[in-house]
């Protein structure tokens, strides 16, 4: 039988708290693949070139999401992930897919901040000064990357392919 040795200086959760903390990664986590899901839609139809109010709406309704809500929910499935793994037996880099999502989520956060968000801005700024969509691909390809990135995300939470790492094959005991 293997068992798996815990370093002492990060304690497990207990069970209310883990599963408080895994309600919260899973809302957030939800949230976060619902807003790309929307933000897609309303790139998708902002650069279908409808009537010009159609995109308008379109952009400033993307520009709402991207200013009020993307970043503060990644981050919090980005912390409340990071807390699952680093008090859980899982362990941030014991296995690939906790590793794999871990980068991935720290990547798509990062491209949030600097690609996304600027891109929105920039269309919305745009329309809103009486211009077209400046490149309608920025308004629908941010949201295709990211939702592939969390749609694969989840695909590995359930599957959890792969093994273990080195250090997770490290810290087994034969």
């Amino acid at each position: 039988m293997q068992s798996e040795t815990r370093p002492t200086a990060l304690p497990q959760l207990r069970r209310p708290a883990r599963r408080a903390v895994l309600v919260v990664h899973v809302v957030a986590s939800a949230s976060w693949l619902g807003l790309t899901l929307g933000l897609l839609a309303l790139g998708v139809t902002a650069a279908g070139g409808g009537s010009a109010g159609a995109v308008e709406a379109s952009v400033r309704s993307m520009r709402l999401f991207a200013d009020w809500l993307l970043l503060p929910v990644a981050f919090l499935t980005l912390g409340s992930g990071l807390v699952l793994s680093l008090g859980t037996p899982w362990g941030l880099a014991r296995y690939r897919w906790v590793w794999t999502k871990f980068w991935l989520a720290l990547a798509t956060t990062t491209a949030t901040a600097f690609a996304l968000r600027p891109a929105v801005r920039a269309a919305s700024d745009a329309v809103a000064a009486g211009g077209p969509l400046p490149d309608a691909g920025d308004v629908v390809m941010g949201p295709v990357v990211s939702l592939t990135a969390y749609v694969f995300m989840t695909v590995i939470s359930v599957l959890k392919p792969w093994g273990r790492t080195r250090r997770g094959r490290r810290g087994q005991v034969r």
